[in-house]
């Protein structure tokens, strides 16, 4: 090797490190546990953190360098409840008869991008159409379309007539009655095949509906919906595939089977009481709010035919709690990870739910941990959620310091995901 730079250096060859991408950060929040820290340089080599490094490093000959030093850095983050195949508006409700699964997968590239805009590099989506939340995560994945990274569930599981039956509130003639494969089941057997239909189609986790819903076109938002044995059966099943599972659910009743079944997170949550919060904290199950999706179908309730008449009351009743219900269990001590329901409000408003966390009594810090280093212990993936050397190389960055005034993080400047940058 000597004898080869002798004769390169006598050859005139040049040789140059490969340049590096400089951050240089006013103010830097990394997602783990550590304070946040000021002048602060991460560099970026490919699309991995090579390194962190007290005040503003010089750069080298090719080196990038993005100034942030009147501003935030902190780790991409993750929104860990989206519905990216879809967006609630007036009208919204035909959709299942008027839209293709193209119309579908088209809308879903748009709201991607939005998504990734926000400052969002990773999401779980949890119930789509078509499986076009999988084919939009191949395609990102594959470089074909912008879009955050995205762990999804595809289509989400219902018993009949329950929330995410996609026939609800159709006429039988219209519809032939789903079957697992269409992710509606009853009993035991068909859970498993069900789930088996889910890893076939290449979902990477389930996504239960165990008690009714708001917008779904049937009577109760809060009934349970799944049998134990049901839910022992997609739990056993999930976990042989590997697959973590989460389930929608605002009754009580219907958290504590899930919660006993093994599951490993609750979205919404809204009439979770101190029975259901410690034993979520016995088993270690996450709580994911979306606070964002109820305050949104609340103001919506109020709007003269926004919903069919069968939801608008369950809509005014249910959304209000959730923010409130998300104070108690973060009073209680339970495990939370951020999570908006974006599709059922506008995408890209993802940063809604941060201040509505701090208005609950969240810290503006933690309120960040919980879409970061928190949101990616649930996820299971030990490479993103905070800015360490040898992670991924996801980094947001906002003006001013969001820990002063959580509002700024409606606009963030900067979005690198894989070492890419997408917005500056």
């Amino acid at each position: 090797m000597r004898k080869f730079l002798t004769l390169s250096i006598a050859l005139g060859l040049a040789f140059t490190a490969q340049a590096d991408t400089l951050i240089h950060a006013g103010t830097l929040i990394d997602g783990t546990q550590a304070n946040p820290k000021s002048e602060m340089t991460v560099v970026i080599d490919g699309n991995t953190i090579k390194a962190i490094e007290s005040g503003y490093r010089e750069p080298q000959q090719g080196d990038v360098v993005i100034d942030r030093r009147n501003g935030t850095v902190m780790p991409g983050f993750i929104d860990m409840h989206t519905h990216l195949t879809s967006q609630l508006g007036p009208g919204s409700y035909m959709h299942k008869f008027t839209n293709s699964a193209a119309d579908v997968t088209l809308n879903a590239v748009n709201y991607a991008n939005k998504t990734l805009m926000a400052g969002f590099t990773t999401v779980r989506d949890l119930g789509d159409s078509y499986n076009a939340s999988i084919a939009l995560r191949n395609a990102i994945n594959a470089g074909k379309v912008i879009g955050p990274r995205v762990y999804t569930a595809g289509k989400s599981l219902a018993t009949t007539g329950g929330h995410a039956d996609p026939t609800n509130g159709a006429h039988s003639d219209l519809f032939a009655p789903p079957t697992p494969y269409e992710g509606v089941l009853n009993g035991p057997y068909e859970a498993r095949q069900a789930v088996r239909a889910r890893y076939q189609d290449g979902s990477d986790l389930i996504k239960l509906t165990v008690t009714g819903g708001v917008l779904s076109v049937a009577k109760s938002g809060h009934n349970p919906q799944f049998m134990k044995d049901e839910l022992d059966a997609v739990v056993a099943t999930a976990k042989d595939y590997e697959m973590k599972v989460t389930v929608h659910a605002h009754g009580k009743e219907g958290m504590l089977r899930a919660i006993e079944a093994g599951v490993d997170s609750i979205e919404h949550g809204t009439y979770m009481d101190d029975e259901v919060m410690r034993a979520m904290k016995k088993k270690g199950v996450y709580y994911v709010p979306t606070i964002t999706a109820g305050r949104s179908v609340a103001d919506r309730a109020k709007i003269d035919g926004f919903f069919p008449e069968l939801v608008r009351p369950k809509a005014a009743a249910i959304g209000p709690k959730i923010q409130s219900t998300f104070a108690a269990a973060y009073k209680a001590g339970v495990k939370i990870a951020f999570g908006t329901d974006a599709g059922v409000y506008d995408h890209g408003e993802n940063y809604r739910e941060f201040i509505y966390m701090v208005e609950a009594g969240m810290p503006p810090l933690v309120a960040i941990r919980s879409a970061t280093a928190e949101a990616s212990k649930l996820l299971g993936v030990t490479d993103i959620g905070t800015l360490e050397v040898g992670k991924r190389a996801d980094v947001v960055a906002v003006q001013g310091n969001p820990l002063d005034n959580i509002e700024l993080l409606s606009d963030i400047n900067l979005v690198i995901k894989d070492g890419n940058i997408y917005k500056q």
